[in-house]
């Protein structure tokens, strides 16, 4: 008899840390979370609101199985190589994820938000994106979808946001491409095709969709194969991973008073100067952005990347504009979204509300209830849900 969801996460608190690797000199130092406050949710108006859910399959290509061999040990004792055999991918224990989108204007005058889902927009070896559990195994050689997630907060105009959710998948899966080096570590080809993408989308944002030099747009980007949730990240808006009773934070927002950001500024010769929080020039709240050209070179374009291995602990991860975390903590969301999660498993619920746009409708309505003042935008993805339901019915 299977056990149930609050019985699986008993003891969870004694599992070892996870290990979130960055890219960023001084990034690993800040990236922590913050203090659990209790959750309040308050129902509002959320006028101009678009919503989308989906699930996602784990559907290999068909007929393009490239299994990896491995050479069999003569003695037939290296138990170590036939494990690894037996192993699967962290994502391949699922039929796949779901997810769930709210885009709200609030309480804004204008809609400047954008979000971007790509089911399959890349379709690869896990063993070729990098980081996979189980090399050598079946799974690993196995082709199947990598998913793109983007949130993006414009500013000064929706024009950049709009560009990014439209076009960043498919810069970034031709940047990747392009990177193909035998021998070539995986991170470091994740992180030179973020950077080139990132410069590329900046580049591209003023000559297709002609935007003007005093429009820009953060960009919070997650992309999630079998083994890994690699995640890109220029300006405030933020990702997290809730796993298990754990809420860990995969971003950090690029702040101009963030103490490496101000030294970098500083360095160039701009000045933070603080009018309403604390801004580059007293104009903008954030050190990095997509566009922006007017304040360059201080406010650019430059990502920060982070990798996370995926485990089976892992519940849901949550990527969200600003309009969010104003007004809610790292550790209220993960609370939240862990709490509606395992309360919606435990049910038998059928209607065609997926968990996912539940704890993603549910946030919007805290968010709005505590007074957030900007654009509401909430990507959340289910990273269990087709095993658990399947598994409960």
């Amino acid at each position: 008899m299977e056990a149930s969801e609050d019985e699986q996460h008993e003891g969870v608190d004694s599992l070892p840390e996870p290990e979130l690797v960055s890219t960023s000199s001084g990034l690993s130092s800040i990236l922590n979370t913050e203090l659990t406050e209790d959750s309040r949710s308050s129902s509002g108006d959320n006028s101009f609101t678009s919503s989308s859910s989906g699930d996602i399959l784990a559907i290999l290509v068909p007929e393009a199985v490239a299994p990896m061999l491995l050479d069999p040990s003569p003695s037939g004792e290296d138990s170590t190589v036939m494990a690894a055999a037996r192993q699967k991918c962290v994502g391949r224990n699922n039929k796949g994820v779901s997810w769930g989108s709210t885009s709200v204007i609030g309480r804004r005058r204008e809609m400047e938000d954008a979000v971007a889902v790509v089911p399959g927009f890349m379709s690869r070896t896990c063993h070729h994106v990098g980081g996979c559990t189980a090399p050598g195994s079946r799974t690993s050689g196995e082709i199947s979808p990598v998913h793109f997630f983007g949130v993006f907060d414009g500013h000064g105009g929706s024009q950049v946001a709009k560009f990014c959710a439209e076009r960043m998948h498919e810069i970034i899966a031709e940047e990747w491409d392009k990177e193909a080096v035998d021998g070539y570590d995986w991170r470091r080809r994740w992180e030179s095709t973020f950077s080139r993408g990132f410069e590329r989308a900046d580049n591209e944002g003023v000559t297709e969709a002609a935007t003007p030099e005093m429009v820009g747009s953060t960009a919070v980007v997650a992309v999630l194969s079998g083994c890994q949730i690699i995640m890109s990240n220029c300006g405030d808006s933020r990702a997290i991973l809730c796993r298990g009773t754990k809420t860990i934070p995969l971003t950090v927002d690029q702040k101009p008073d963030r103490e490496d950001e101000l030294m970098r500024i500083e360095g160039e010769g701009g000045k933070v100067i603080n009018w309403n929080g604390a801004r580059v020039f007293g104009v903008l709240a954030m050190s990095r952005a997509i566009g922006d050209r007017y304040l360059r070179p201080w406010i650019i374009p430059v990502p920060e990347i982070t990798f996370m291995t995926r485990t089976d602990e892992d519940e849901c991860l949550v990527l969200a504009s600003d309009g969010l975390w104003d007004v809610m903590t790292n550790e209220e969301v993960g609370e939240a979204a862990r709490r509606l999660l395992r309360r919606w498993r435990r049910s038998l619920m059928t209607d065609d509300l997926s968990p996912a746009q539940a704890v993603a409708d549910n946030l919007t309505e805290i968010a709005y209830g505590r007074n957030s003042t900007d654009n509401i935008s909430i990507i959340v993805v289910d990273l269990k849900s087709k095993r658990r339901r399947h598994q409960r019915q």
